[in-house]
């Protein structure tokens, strides 16, 4: 696990900012403290920080480059079976000088060339130079559970595995303001855009190639989903559990190689759960750490999460939080932000991975489980509305009620009153405005109003049509629930999740896996059809059903809901001058010229008014962005 960054120049005014590849490696130390290095040659500078996990020694250091001194390679992630493509090369008459991966992928490239990433299982960026042809290949893992961006202009091409390490390269700093009105609307920012012009994200099981100034994007993994052959699926539901359960246990086994301490997040939920237990068949004593929240007793699962941990032995560890932990916390979070980002989970992912790298380098994670099983409220409401009959036609019967009841995430009355208002909304749509609908915190119209006049302008209506056209691609009116979740699985797995678990983890110097995100997995999880995945009674069903022989029953007997931040108190106490008087305060939000004066006051009138609703998150999302735009835009 690591940081990498790199410069390809194309000109001799391209050339010009390896001078800064120093300051750009520096940037990313959290990912990285271990060691770091740096290539330069002619026209390219390669930049690396490492967290050794496997062959602590010198050896497996970077930039590494090979006997001949032709390839050079620079790479962020893990192979989990990089033993079994060393023993072949081997075989092949390879010689080794370290026992990394890295070594295995600069080895396995020199042989096949681009064509080696299929052989490869596990997360991953990297970028290899090859000095003889002056090229470069750069490539993200079939997920993206590594980030990996990308700026290019006439002059040079920029990679890194964060924002901030392109600024320090010198990237122009001009916003891109469909981005901007997609963080309003889903509280962060769809692939491959970015917050700013010209930078962009490298999708998920893409690859690009450079050569002289010509750069060739290609797409060398796309998930297999074929609705022709999930409805031909000739293994009976049981033996669909069976094979799952062998994927599984082989996804989980491969990820519990390490050189250094490892253990398993432990939430208590089922997810988490199923991947201790199969952990822990093969780590005697595992490791788990879970997080309570003693002001927020609702939210608190650290009873189901000691049940497991008791069942399978565990040696599990429990961090007792109140809000005031969270709170103090919440500056480091804005801090290490780059992008703006407002999923506000994050913070406590931020402190269970700081307080988990206390303990070990390295975590399992169930995340990943709920997209490609379909485990989320919206999937059940969509397997409703398009099952149809009496229940769903009666909530959106009574819209007009839903409409004026009061609406709020934090009581049970208020939540659900939420959830019957989206899904007569959702009845009444179709599948792509309905999704696009379901994702997003605020409406695309909300969103443009809160917008500056100036700031209307410069979102170009046809480029966001277009972007949000890409995003539902996969969706059609007669089609399935499986296009919902590959769509999920394209657009909220790696831009919100995956970027949320590998940013805050990443902060602290920890290395999350994510077994249930094995590519071998996730191809098998797209043979089934829906009634494996989710019927009328039960979300995620082959999970559940592939796993209760391994869990307590406890966990089968209680509904599932997620942590929500305190936002709300703290608004309204603590952070009431920031915003008031700092960030959200008439006079920046004037002279700043981004957004309208009289939107933004109205929502802070909403915010301090007896029913102020769900407002708090459209508030996070301010308070984020001000952050960031004074940190990084005027700082």
């Amino acid at each position: 696990m690591c940081g990498i960054t790199g410069i390809f120049a194309f000109s001799d005014a391209g050339r010009n900012s390896l001078a800064a590849l120093p300051a750009s490696t520096d940037a990313i130390i959290s990912r990285g403290p271990d060691s770091q290095g740096h290539y330069v040659y002619d026209n390219v500078g390669l930049g690396f920080r490492r967290l050794a996990i496997l062959d602590l020694s010198c050896d497996g250091n970077q930039p590494m480059t090979d006997e001949s001194g032709r390839y050079t390679i620079v790479f962020n992630g893990e192979i989990f079976n990089f033993r079994e493509l060393r023993q072949r090369l081997v075989r092949k008459g390879h010689q080794f000088h370290s026992q990394t991966d890295t070594e295995v992928i600069l080895r396995l490239y020199i042989t096949e060339g681009r064509s080696c990433l299929k052989k490869l299982n596990g997360f991953f960026a990297l970028a290899i130079y090859d000095k003889e042809e002056d090229s470069l290949f750069i490539a993200r893992d079939r997920m993206g559970v590594k980030p990996l961006l990308v700026y290019r202009d006439e002059d040079k091409l920029f990679f890194a595995s964060e924002m901030k390490s392109l600024l320090a390269l010198g990237v122009p700093r001009k916003m891109d303001y469909v981005a901007l009105s997609h963080y309003l609307q889903l509280n962060y920012i769809p692939g491959p855009a970015t917050i700013f012009k010209g930078v962009k994200k490298l999708l998920p099981g893409h690859y690009l190639y450079v050569k002289g100034q010509k750069v060739v994007g290609k797409a060398w993994y796309r998930i297999p989903y074929d609705p022709k052959k999930t409805q031909k699926n000739k293994l009976s539901y049981e033996q669909q559990q069976k094979k799952l359960l062998e994927l599984m246990d082989d996804a989980v086994a491969r990820r519990l190689v390490a050189d250094v301490p490892l253990g398993s997040f432990l939430s208590g939920g089922i997810d988490s759960s199923a991947i201790t237990a199969l952990a822990a068949r093969h780590t005697p004593h595992l490791n788990t750490f879970s997080i309570g929240f003693r002001d927020e007793p609702f939210f608190d699962e650290t009873k189901y999460a000691n049940l497991v941990a008791k069942m399978h032995q565990t040696n599990h560890t429990v961090f007792s939080l109140t809000n005031q932990d969270l709170y103090d916390h919440i500056f480091d979070v804005l801090e290490y932000i780059d992008e703006p980002f407002a999923d506000s989970s994050a913070l406590a992912v931020y402190i269970l991975s700081k307080r988990t790298r206390e303990k070990v380098t390295v975590a399992l994670s169930g995340d990943g489980a709920d997209e490609l099983f379909a485990g989320y409220n919206k999937h059940m409401g969509e397997f409703q509305i398009r099952q149809g009959g009496f229940k769903a036609e009666a909530v959106a019967g009574l819209d007009f009620l839903w409409d004026i009841l009061p609406k709020s995430r934090n009581s049970f009355f208020g939540n659900r009153i939420r959830q019957f208002q989206r899904f007569s909304r959702g009845m009444l749509s179709g599948p792509k405005d309905r999704y696009w609908d379901w994702a997003s915190f605020v409406s695309e119209r909300d969103a443009r109003n809160l917008l500056s006049p100036a700031s209307r302008r410069k979102v170009g209506k046809k480029l966001a049509e277009k972007r949000r056209r890409d995003i539902l691609q996969h969706l059609h009116a007669d089609g399935d629930l499986n296009e919902v979740l590959l769509t999920d699985m394209n657009l909220v797995l790696p831009n919100d999740m995956l970027t949320k678990v590998d940013m805050m983890s990443m902060a602290n110097s920890l290395e999350v896996r994510t077994p249930f995100l094995d590519y071998n997995v996730v191809n098998f999880a797209f043979s089934l059809p829906v009634e494996s995945k989710i019927n009328a009674n039960m979300k995620k069903r082959i999970v559940q059903d592939t796993f209760r022989p391994m869990l307590p029953e406890e966990l089968y007997k209680r509904p599932k809901h997620g942590f929500e931040v305190p936002l709300l108190k703290w608004f309204r106490n603590e952070l009431r001058p920031l915003i008031t008087d700092d960030l959200l305060s008439d006079d920046f939000i004037e002279s700043q010229g981004v957004f309208d004066v009289e939107a933004v006051r109205a929502l802070k009138a909403q915010l301090f008014s007896r029913n102020p609703g769900d407002i708090h998150a459209r508030i996070w999302a301010l308070i984020v962005f001000q952050h960031w735009w004074k940190k990084w835009m005027m700082g």
